[in-house]
């Protein structure tokens, strides 16, 4: 293992690390995963976060939007401390939570919130409503009954499943998909979290349902002061939700600002292209086409040299952006970017 982590120190270059004071910081992240772990013969990693840095106030939400692959996933669960870092960390209120003990990371998961994609894969299907929200409190010391049902009661009432005694006996194939979601959701904060974590949390419901999840947690958000992260692939929602918007690609936040400045005037050639490929709820927008630039997402083991999107950039620049990886520019206050036309 000690032989694995030299190997990996050796491939990664030194960054410095300052801390800062918001709710979280993640600082110089990545994420590695070593082929050979998962079968492969041939050594390798998979650089699946390479290089993350951002901080999130408390009561702020912040989007990070990127297609399938470009690490946001696994950036993610490292935060909630499913994944080692290979390098860098996540401190949570001045804690580092890679050094956090067992009952440390207990108690630092009762404060950070998990609102997974498919609720009904959420959800144990042998629990009914109330075990399934009774189960967290146990698990975190908290036995006497009656607080555990104002609790439920309370929580239940705030995603808006009332009457709350029709639903608390009701398992999850008797739920609708956004009843589901609104138990998940209710499991989340039923600890009295600082931080939720929403991993595409409305992709896999109903175009109908949707707003009212995204509503629900904008409000829940706002009620309680929470800092939310909202991981999604769709740019059209990010601006009913957030208040910043972190965009990545191929392991690396690639631009971030605030959300009217991102989606206004996109500068990263990649932030362009996911907003050309969201669809446009404006019917008269419907005609409008635009280029897409060609090619595919590069692989995370072998990542290309420089700029990371440069093969499918329409404005490369030949020895300079497929040589030397850019730096992060700040062409506009509050809005940034990893692109070499800014430099």
């Amino acid at each position: 293992m000690a032989a694995v982590t030299n190997q990996v120190e050796s491939l990664i270059s030194a960054s410095g690390n300052g801390r800062g004071s918001s709710l979280l910081s993640v600082q110089d992240l990545r994420v590695w995963f070593e082929l050979r772990r998962f079968g492969f013969g041939h050594a390798g990693y998979v650089r699946a976060v390479d290089g993350v840095n951002f901080e999130i106030g408390t009561g702020q939400a912040v989007a990070v939007v990127g297609e399938s692959g470009c690490g946001k996933s696994t950036l993610m669960r490292t935060i909630l401390g499913l994944n080692r870092p290979t390098r860098g960390d996540v401190v949570f209120d001045g804690r580092h939570v890679k050094d956090l003990s067992r009952a440390e990371m207990r108690a630092y998961r009762a404060e950070v919130g998990y609102v997974q994609q498919d609720p009904y894969g959420a959800l144990p299907p042998f629990m009914d409503v109330r075990r399934a929200l009774r189960e967290p409190l146990i698990v975190n010391g908290i036995r006497v009954e009656s607080e555990q049902s104002e609790r439920i009661h309370k929580v239940l009432g705030e995603v808006k499943l009332t009457p709350v005694p029709e639903y608390l006996p009701k398992y999850p194939h008797m739920l609708s998909g956004g009843q589901q979601q609104r138990v998940v959701i209710a499991r989340a904060m039923i600890l009295g979290p600082r931080l939720i974590v929403a991993d595409e949390p409305v992709s896999m419901l109903d175009a109908s349902v949707r707003v009212e999840i995204l509503s629900l947690l904008r409000a829940l958000q706002q009620e309680h002061h929470l800092a939310v992260i909202y991981v999604t692939h769709d740019l059209s929602t990010v601006r009913y939700f957030a208040e910043r918007v972190m965009v990545m690609y191929a392991g690396q936040i690639i631009e971030q600002g605030g959300v009217d400045a991102v989606v206004r005037n996109p500068l990263h050639f990649y932030t362009q292209a996911l907003i050309d490929a969201t669809a446009d709820p404006d019917a008269s927008n419907a005609a409008t086409c635009r280029d897409v630039p060609p090619g595919e997402p590069p692989s995370l083991v072998r990542p290309p040299e420089g700029c990371r999107f440069h093969p499918r950039c329409p404005a490369r620049i030949d020895g300079l952006c497929d040589v030397e990886e850019p730096p992060t520019f700040e062409p506009e206050a509050g809005h940034s970017t990893a692109c070499w036309r800014y430099q």
